[in-house]
């Protein structure tokens, strides 16, 4: 059996008048992530940890920017998309470990939730998905709510 693993990190600028998408869940704030598409950094994050799992670029290779067609997109498409490049190299997901970074909000009560999304789109179970989360003491970007930061690991299995 042939095992892969990937990491992925994604940071976004938090601003007034956007809406918060963290893990494909939206996420009551008074500020959100901003960015071309719903600007979620943990599904982004995930995205880039599967395509860096089997050498495939990173997700602004896949969905640039620059390219008007991915503008506010849903991030559980670009995620939905990743899966399939994943599944035509002939591999599964065996686990996803995610860690975000930020002060506020609390995300707690939403992580049940993520996990579900996540889950279902990579085809795993939700005690495949964890969805961790910390804040930096009030240090740095983040602790200043300026911003926020995911991490992610995937393993992959040769199918």
């Amino acid at each position: 059996m042939s095992f892969r693993i990937g990491s992925g990190i994604d940071f976004h600028q938090l601003v007034e008048g956007r809406d918060l998408w963290i893990g494909g869940i939206l996420i009551p704030h008074t500020k959100g992530a901003l960015g071309h598409s719903d600007a979620d950094v943990l599904l982004h994050a995930i995205c880039d940890a599967l395509l860096g799992a089997l050498a495939l670029g990173d997700i602004g290779l896949h969905f640039p920017n620059t390219d008007e067609k991915y503008r506010d997109i849903d991030s559980k498409i670009l995620l939905k998309h990743c899966m399939d490049l994943i599944k035509e190299k002939g591999y599964d997901v065996v686990n996803i470990d995610a860690t975000l970074t930020l002060q506020e909000p609390k995300i707690k009560p939403y992580v049940a939730k993520m996990q579900e999304t996540i889950a279902g789109i990579c085809a795993i179970t939700v005690a495949d998905v964890s969805v961790k989360a910390t804040t930096t003491e009030d240090m740095g970007f983040v602790g200043r709510e300026e911003g926020l930061v995911a991490y992610a690991t995937v393993l992959l299995r040769k199918a």
